[in-house]
């Protein structure tokens, strides 16, 4: 269960790089550097990553939702 917790919260502090790394590259408008899509690319397949992990992790029972209130 911890070891799945951990692995979201490397893959949002990726998300979060690339975010910046994106940002940077469209900031200097280099043509010599790569598209600034590469990066976006990497932060929509890292949510991906995340969305499957949590709906997998839920299907297990490695991490258990909130209950709903009544």
């Amino acid at each position: 269960m911890l070891a799945v917790k951990i692995l979201i919260g490397i893959l949002i502090l990726f998300m979060i790089f690339n975010l910046f790394k994106a940002m940077m590259i469209m900031l200097k408008n280099d043509p010599n550097q790569p598209p600034m899509s590469k990066y976006i690319g990497r932060r929509v397949i890292a949510s991906a990553v995340i969305i499957g992990l949590i709906i997998l992790a839920v299907m297990t029972g490695l991490v258990t939702p909130n209950p709903r209130p009544y």
